[in-house]
């Protein structure tokens, strides 16, 4: 059997500049250009800086105009790509004009300031994303993915409401930089309950174990509705702990909290990647696991190193969703797969892989500063090289190179990754008004670190393998919503 099968041709691809509807092509032009004035006023921001904001309601610093580029950027992939993509479906102009609209409402979110139009925004992002998991109305199963999304995203809004409910009780502040000028002040119950509720909602929009459901039944989406979502949409969580800095940053406890929870979905996406026989099951599974290192980065009190992991998490995963169709060719089995590794080679790619890792992890302190003190920076240097180490291992993992030859790829991919990543840092830091909340090390960070190495290596030797009840844990955890699942292609119907 082999690995690469001769695709028919069904036909000529629709030539988009002249059979795509008006719409489509309109919102494709106004998306780019809203890209071309997001880099526009990014370049003013470094020049000029200073405040730009209508009091009480819109604030423009430099995070806003650092999403409004990316955001946009990614919108207009999606929007050209899916110029192709969806032509001639009955759902077209519906689609392009649900993709706009939460673009559009994502840049307003950025900015707002007032903690009543925050909150709205939030809902109406949530609906709209629901929206595209369900632009085919008449698939049942779309529909049902739809509404488990719609749930789990209006559950958010409630926990968010609450929220920001209980900070304008406690601080009287009708702004999110009203609320951050008095943060030094706040503490109690009210305030555990806000805050609490705070990473609650950012938990579930970010899809972290075990509100991870309502990601992996979304696969009804069209591809670039799931390349939009992943790249941008579970972003969002990170985006409110770092709006909401000061309010996390109270307490040293629930920082660590934080952190463990991070933990637990960064090692628990890993884990349930490493069951699931799809493609796009892993993908949503990979990304379960990267917001989980998003929000670690968080609980560590670097705010700006959780913004430039969603960045560059985005590009990642904008790429993957929307090449995912030949990936399903490029690990395909045929006759030459093999399913073990010799012990030599094994050994090979460990030693391969902490001398590379050790070497990035001195490369990255020396640009950043982060690492070189027992810290909370000190982690943070460890989680940035697991993760570009684990990416630049994914990226090579189905070439076509010799095995042997692969592991030697691998310092050739990851030192680029981590020069770019640590440019991007300072750069993203330099953007930002939060600054970074360092904190000492403690007993519980040091066993949250050692457990995750033990877990990490644990998967990377495939020892969970062997267990039979984990593995079946494993792959119930990665069910969707029974009634989200295509059981026979006839139930597929987009009219």
């Amino acid at each position: 059997m082999s690995g690469h099968s001769s695709k028919p041709t069904v036909g000529a691809l629709p030539d988009t500049t002249v059979e795509s509807p008006f719409v489509p092509v309109a919102l494709t032009w106004l998306v780019w250009s809203l890209f071309a004035a997001s880099i526009a006023v990014l370049i003013a921001r470094f020049r000029f800086g200073g405040a730009w904001e209508i009091p009480g309601l819109l604030a423009v610093d430099g995070l806003t105009v650092l999403m409004w580029v990316v955001v946009t950027f990614f919108s207009g992939v999606v929007h050209s790509y899916s110029r192709r993509y969806m032509a001639g479906s009955t759902h077209e102009t519906r689609f392009f004009a649900a993709t706009f609209g939460f673009t559009v409402t994502v840049m307003a979110l950025v900015a707002a300031d007032h903690v009543a139009l925050f909150g709205i925004l939030w809902v109406t992002m949530g609906l709209l994303m629901a929206e595209l998991i369900g632009t085919v109305s008449g698939w049942e199963q779309a529909q049902a993915a739809a509404a488990v999304a719609r749930k789990y995203f209006l559950c958010s809004s409630a926990i968010l409401g609450v929220a920001l409910t209980a900070l304008w009780w406690t601080t009287g502040a009708t702004t999110i930089s009203g609320i951050g000028a008095t943060a030094n002040a706040l503490g109690g119950p009210v305030w555990l309950i806000a805050a609490s509720a705070l990473v609650l909602a950012a938990m579930i929009q970010s899809a972290l174990i075990p509100f991870h459901t309502w990601l992996l039944s979304s696969m009804t989406a069209p591809t670039p509705a799931s390349a939009l979502m992943h790249a941008g949409f579970v972003n969002a969580g990170g985006i409110l702990l770092t709006r909401f800095a000061p309010v996390i940053t109270v307490d040293p406890a629930l920082m660590l909290a934080v952190v463990a929870v991070g933990a637990a979905s960064a090692i628990g996406g890993k884990l349930l990647k490493s069951v699931q026989p799809d493609v796009k099951g892993k993908l949503a599974c990979s990304t379960v696991g990267q917001m989980g290192f998003m929000i670690m980065q968080a609980g560590l009190g670097f705010f700006g190193a959780a913004v430039t992991h969603l960045v560059l998490h985005g590009f990642y995963k904008a790429y993957q969703f929307l090449s995912s169709g030949e990936q399903v060719e490029h690990i395909g089995p045929s006759e030459t797969t093999k399913h073990t590794v010799g012990r030599v080679t094994s050994a090979v790619g460990v030693v391969v892989a902490l001398l590379t890792g050790l070497a990035g992890g001195v490369v990255f302190a020396v640009m950043t500063g982060k690492g070189a003190k027992v810290d909370s920076g000190l982690l943070l240097n460890f989680f940035v090289v697991v993760t570009t180490l684990h990416a630049a291992r994914s990226a090579i993992q189905y070439t076509s190179l010799p095995t042997l030859a692969r592991y030697g790829a691998v310092p050739l991919v990851f030192f680029p990754a981590i020069v770019v990543y640590a440019v991007v840092y300072e750069a993203v830091s330099g953007l930002l008004t939060v600054g970074t909340a360092t904190t000492e090390l403690t007993l519980l960070h040091g066993i949250i670190a050692v457990g995750f190495v033990a877990i990490y290596v644990g998967i990377e030797t495939g020892i969970h393998e062997r267990s039979q009840r984990l593995y079946v844990a494993l792959l119930n955890a990665t069910q969707p919503s029974s009634n989200t699942l295509l059981t026979s292609t006839e139930d597929y119907n987009e009219r």
